[in-house]
């Protein structure tokens, strides 16, 4: 009897929400082949698709945990913790279960026998189950989203919600491909001319490396997350979720629902568990280096990256960390549309994004445009311009701002600006306050822009990360891209753009983001910015590069994580038709993955 049967009779749900979402499942992986656009899940907050009272219901529910613990019953809880505050500023005031490690990983690894046992499709339709209720929560999820990292509402929900949960889905399609690539069960032939044929019976076990944690960044708590989570779950890892200590919230709801769920197919909840923690505590370093954990995914800085990927020896280790992106600009045949978009690019959640430019190299002699050519302190000045018409109005601006996150980010813009006024580079438009209508605490700064006039200066190589970018000089486009190609060798980068007329210049580039191992993008003058990834198409990072070690998501970001263990015994001496059903039954199901 395989475990599906033995579920199914038993009564719990596992079976079904693979049939469930069955068909959602066939549409993702023949979406991750073709590349095309594809969303399961609508991004826009229409009252049509989550219900007229989804917000309201959405922003109450996330009011109503403020100020409490948060219910979240888990093995191993010795105490409370959480600190979080909001960047518009709320204190939330929130606590959560702190587990004592060396009780969790025991009552996790008990939680996971059955839970290994269980199979390809029960691993999916458990996962899948999970990522349509995160849907149903998706107006919670974005207040929780927002008021931990400082997005603004929509970019919350967008992010947070709907987009994240496609990352998740697009994890889970790259994990079902590739286990239902291997075969449950073959019979092996091999012809010994007038003998007869070697004959065996062969058996392949999809076989969970073991636990994953996954690590959480602050600015996109689920986004970053969603991919490594559900890539281990759906591979049948048990997973510890470690959130950022200023963005627990969002990754929290997240635990919670999954819990919900594996209870619900008949599964103990500690196959999902919460590790929260206070801010300088070593949570994180503890938990990176058991023994017990065999897979870590991480985003955040590259001191930390770097550190996981040369200590945490006995786990596969995926890591996204920071880098420096950069725009190479040549020539355009629409200047303002140019501007417009770079302008966009550098300002949306204040450069807090991992793909935000910084580094904008600019002949000396200046770009040809249709309006001719205009000179180096022009194409800065023009961008200056955009940035501050963007920035105008308050009301409008904290929309495409947000709020900052951390004091790690104001810091970095006082030491730039400091560069501005040391004879190293000069300020063309200066980071100013806003208020924010809604929150007059909020922390909102615009972007600083400055010019660099020495390509060699050292802090090109060096990741601002927040609203920070750089105008630099170079001697003509051959030196922009020579300089953008090295400084992504040597210090990463998730995105390259270039802005050019010239077809050479733009196979050029496109060269030196293949030899380098970034993505690049080319000519954006409309509705689509260089610091924004679509599930289903675009990779996020390509692990070519030291600023990420994997891609969000390809099949290497799923196959180590499951092992494949066959058996193998000499066919019954039988007609070969009969073999198949005289043999005893494999104890997973008779295929791994059935679509």
């Amino acid at each position: 009897m395989s475990h599906l049967e033995s579920t199914t009779e038993s009564g719990t749900h596992a079976p079904l929400f693979f049939t469930r979402h069955k068909a959602l499942l066939e549409q993702a992986v023949h979406a991750i082949g073709q590349r095309g656009h594809w969303s399961a899940y609508t991004e826009i907050p229409s009252t049509r698709v989550y219900g007229e009272t989804a917000n309201d219901d959405g922003k109450a529910a996330y009011e109503a945990q403020l100020g409490k613990p948060f219910a979240l019953q888990q093995a191993a809880t010795i105490g409370l913790t959480g600190q979080e505050t909001s960047p518009y500023g709320i204190k939330l005031g929130i606590s959560y279960p702190k587990a004592d490690l060396n009780q969790l990983i025991p009552a996790i690894k008990t939680a996971s026998r059955a839970w290994r046992q269980a199979g390809p499709e029960v691993w999916a339709g458990v996962s899948l189950e999970i990522l349509h209720r995160l849907n149903q929560r998706s107006f919670e999820i974005a207040y929780a989203v927002m008021h931990t990292t400082g997005q603004s509402f929509i970019m919350s929900f967008q992010a947070g919600s709907p987009h994240a949960q496609d990352r998740g889905l697009e994890a889970i399609a790259y994990a079902w491909q590739q286990m239902r690539a291997i075969p449950a069960r073959t019979q092996w032939q091999k012809p010994q001319g007038k003998n007869p044929p070697l004959d065996m019976i062969k058996h392949y076990h999809i076989v969970p490396r073991g636990i994953g944690l996954v690590i959480g960044c602050c600015t996109f708590p689920t986004w970053n997350s969603y991919p490594g989570l559900f890539a281990s779950l759906a591979t049948g890892n048990a997973v510890i979720v470690k959130p950022h200590p200023g963005a627990i919230l969002p990754l929290a709801i997240t635990v919670a629902i999954a819990r919900e769920v594996l209870e619900e197919a008949g599964f103990d909840a500690n196959i999902v568990t919460l590790a929260a923690h206070e801010q300088s505590d070593n949570t994180a370093l503890e938990l990176a280096t058991r023994p017990e954990i065999s897979l870590i995914d991480f985003t955040g800085s590259s001191q930390n990256g770097n550190w996981l990927e040369r200590n945490a020896r006995q786990a596969h280790v995926f890591t996204e960390k920071a880098g420096v992106n950069q725009i190479i600009i040549d020539s355009t045949d629409d200047f303002k549309g140019m501007v417009r978009n770079i302008a966009f690019s550098l300002s949306l959640y204040s450069g807090q994004m991992c793909t935000t430019p910084q580094n904008i190299y600019i002949p000396k002699d200046g770009i040809t445009t249709p309006e001719g050519q205009i000179s180096f302190d022009q194409v800065a000045a023009a961008l200056g311009q955009a940035i501050a018409k963007l920035t105008a109005d308050p009301a409008k601006a904290v929309e495409v701002l947000g709020a900052i996150q951390n004091p790690g980010v104001l810091a970095r813009i006082e030491m730039a600006r400091q560069l501005g006024t040391s004879g190293n580079g000069e300020i063309v438009l200066d980071s100013t306050t806003l208020t924010h209508p809604l929150f007059p605490d909020a922390c909102i700064r615009t972007p600083l822009l400055l010019k660099i006039r020495d390509s060699k200066a050292a802090c090109l190589r060096e990741e601002f990360f927040g609203p920070v970018s750089f105008c630099i000089a170079t001697e003509n486009t051959g030196d922009s891209i020579a300089l953008a190609e090295k400084i992504v060798t040597e210090q990463g980068a998730l995105t390259l753009s270039v802005y050019s007329c010239d077809n050479a210049v733009i196979a050029a580039t496109e060269q030196a983001a293949c030899d380098a191992g970034v993505a690049l993008s080319i000519n954006l003058t409309g509705g689509v910015f260089v610091n924004q990834s679509a599930a289903f198409s675009d990779f996020h990072g390509t692990g070519a590069n030291p600023a990420a070690n994997a891609a969000l998501s390809d099949a290497a970001f799923v196959v180590n994580r499951f092992r494949v263990v066959q058996t193998r015994v000499h066919a019954p001496l039988i007609p070969q038709a009969q073999a198949a059903e005289t043999m005893t039954p494999p104890s997973k199901p008779p295929v791994n993955g059935s679509i």
